[in-house]
């Protein structure tokens, strides 16, 4: 009976599991912040890839 109650009273998977939460937690936040920083990101490239391409033409004579 003594090594159910010790197992009753032992909270360290309990920590584990909140630990691991709160790792799983950052980690959603960065994947989201890095995916909508690259999209950005990629937006503001082509944007100014497209303006370079207005303002420098290409040389092909089109």
């Amino acid at each position: 009976m003594n090594i159910f109650a010790r197992f009753a009273q032992d909270e360290s998977g309990a920590t584990a599991i909140e630990y691991g939460l709160i790792a799983a937690l950052i980690s959603v936040g960065i994947i989201a912040a890095a995916s909508l920083l690259g999209t950005n990101l990629g937006n503001l490239f082509n944007g100014i890839a497209n303006t370079l391409n207005v303002t420098v033409p290409d040389g092909s004579g089109t």
